[in-house]
C-alpha cells in the first residue's frame, strides 16, 4: 500500500526493526524542557540515520497527571511542521494525535497540507487520549472518548480519501462538498494504545499498530495477538508495529540493564542484544525517549548513531 512513501519504507519492513528519536532531544527527567538546540539535535539524528521524530499531542500542564512530562511544549503539527522544514528526510510521527479534541475536518486539512508541503514525511499516529485536563479544558467529556474516538476516525479517513463524501455525523455534516488539498495517496495512519477499543477493531482498522513499552516477553503476546486479529479480519498484508522506550544509555558500554520508568538503563552493547530481541518478536520501529538519561541528549544520539544504528540501518527504497 506504500510502496512509494519514502518515508514508510525507510522505517517499515516485516522482519526488521529501525529505530528513531521522541521529542524533545532532552534529558529533563520531571522538570519542564528548555526545548534548547532541537533542530540541530534532530539534524544530527538525521544524519546519523534515525528514521522518525516523534512528538506528543498535549495541551495543558497538569501537575496531578502521574507523567509530568509536557509533550515538546509546542502545538504538534506546528512544531512538527517546523522540524520538517529544518530538515530533509526524517519522518514525522506523531504519537498521538488525540482524535477526540481534534475535529476530523480540520485535522484533515492540516494533514493534507503537511503531506502536500513535505511529500512523504508523515506517520500519522492517532489516540484516544489520556489527559482528562485537556478534555475538560476543551469542554469535550472524557468517558465517552472512545465513541467519539471511532466516529472521528471514521469521519477522517472518508475526508482525506473520498472525493465528496457523503458524511453525517455529530462532529458535522459534508454533503456536494470535497476536501483540498486532497491527499494523492494514503498517510500511514497508526493506531495508538487500545484507543478503547478491543483487538478486534484493531485488527480491522488503521495501518499498522503502536503499543507502549514493555517486556520483551509480554510485548511479544500483544504483537501476535493483534497480528492474530488482523489475519481473522482478512488483513493478511503487512502492518508494521512501533514502540517507544525511555533509555539511560550509560557510559559503560557493557552495563547490564536496569528497568527504569517505561524502558531501561544500559550500556550500548547490551542495548543492542536487548534490540534483536525486540526485532525477533515483531517490531519493526522502536524509537528512544531521552528524558530520563544522565547524560546530555547530543552525546547519547552521537553514541547512538555511531555503535548502534547501523545494527538497524533505514532501508532503501528498492531493496
Amino acid at each position: 500500500m506504500f510502496q512509494n512513501h519514502e518515508a514508510y519504507q525507510r522505517m517499515y519492513r516485516e522482519g526488521q526493526m529501525t529505530l528513531g528519536l521522541h521529542i524533545p532531544l532532552e534529558n529533563y527527567g520531571i522538570k519542564t524542557p528548555t526545548m534548547a538546540h532541537q533542530i540541530e539535535l534532530a539534524q544530527a539524528a538525521e544524519h546519523y540515520g534515525f528514521t522518525a521524530l516523534w512528538l506528543r499531542d498535549v495541551i495543558l500542564k497538569d501537575p496531578n497527571f502521574l507523567d509530568p512530562a509536557v509533550g515538546q511544549i509546542y502545538d504538534i503539527l506546528i512544531y512538527g511542521t517546523h522540524l520538517l522544514s529544518q530538515t530533509s528526510k526524517i519522518a514525522l510521527g506523531t504519537s498521538a494525535l488525540v482524535l477526540p479534541l481534534r475535529h476530523p475536518l480540520r485535522l484533515a486539512k492540516e494533514a493534507a497540507t503537511i503531506e502536500a508541503l513535505f511529500p512523504h514525511r508523515l506517520i500519522m499516529g492517532v489516540s484516544s487520549g489520556d489527559r482528562r485536563a485537556d478534555f475538560q479544558g476543551l469542554g469535550v467529556d472524557h468517558p465517552s472518548r472512545g465513541t467519539q474516538f471511532r466516529e472521528a476516525f471514521g469521519y477522517l479517513q472518508k475526508a482525506l480519501y473520498e472525493e465528496y463524501p457523503l458524511i453525517h455525523s455529530s462532529y458535522g455534516h459534508m454533503e456536494q462538498t470535497t476536501l483540498v488539498p486532497k491527499p494523492g495517496h494514503r498517510i500511514p495512519t497508526i493506531v495508538t494504545g487500545f484507543a478503547q477499543q478491543d483487538l478486534d477493531w484493531l485488527g480491522q482498522h488503521g495501518d499498522g499498530w503502536m503499543y507502549y513499552p514493555q517486556a520483551p516477553a509480554r510485548q511479544h503476546e500483544v504483537i501476535t495477538a493483534w497480528r492474530e486479529s488482523a489475519t481473522r479480519h482478512g488483513n493478511e498484508d503487512f502492518r508494521p508495529f512501533s514502540m517507544p522506550m525511555h533509555l539511560d544509555l550509560a557510559e559503560n558500554p557493557d552495563e547490564r540493564p536496569t528497568p527504569i520508568r517505561l524502558g531501561y538503563r544500559l550500556g550500548r552493547n547490551r542495548l543492542i542484544e536487548l534490540l534483536e530481541v525486540y526485532r525477533s518478536i515483531g517490531v519493526n520501529h522502536l524509537f528512544f525517549a531521552l528524558f530520563d538519561s544522565d547524560r546530555p541528549a547530543g552525546e547519547v544520539i552521537q553514541e547512538l548513531g555511531e555503535y548502534v544504528l547501523p545494527h538497524f540501518p533505514a532501508h532503501e527504497m528498492n531493496e
